[in-house]
Order: C-alpha cells, then sequence, then structure tokens
C-alpha cells in the first residue's frame, strides 16, 4: 500500500460534482482530507491518497481529465 499527499485545485463547475467521493469508490483508495477551501469560483484540497501505486495513479489521471489541477506534495 502506498499513500501519497496531493493538492486539488477544483474549477467552480466541480464545486458541486463529488470528486473526492468518486476517487475514493472508483479507484478503491481510502481518502484522508487534511485542508480545503471551496469558496467563490475556486476551491481547494489537500488530499491524502492511501491505496495501490496503479490506483492512485489512475485516480490522479481521472481528476485531471475532469478539470482538477492536481499537485503533488512532499511530506
Amino acid at each position: 500500500m502506498a499513500k501519497r499527499r496531493v493538492m486539488l485545485n477544483l474549477p467552480a463547475e466541480l464545486h458541486s460534482e463529488p470528486v473526492i467521493y468518486n476517487i475514493g469508490q472508483q479507484f478503491n483508495l481510502v481518502t484522508n482530507i487534511y485542508q480545503a477551501d471551496l469558496t467563490g469560483a475556486k476551491g481547494w484540497v489537500i488530499l491524502e491518497l492511501d491505496g495501490e501505486d496503479k490506483n492512485i495513479e489512475e485516480a490522479i489521471a481521472w481528476a485531471i481529465s475532469k478539470g482538477v489541477r492536481v499537485d503533488m506534495i512532499s511530506d
């Protein structure tokens, strides 16, 4: 199992979408929110992803395809 911390920058049109829930369910990952701010026209979430490396990579690629900017955070 791997853990990776990422920052998700969500455009306003995705604020009402269950992005974090979908990451957990579709890619069999445990998600842990460290910080978040979803106000106004943009928002961000610092999220820890826990699971198989392959699943984490697929989840990140999926989020990017949805319009989310994903930045890796080192521990």
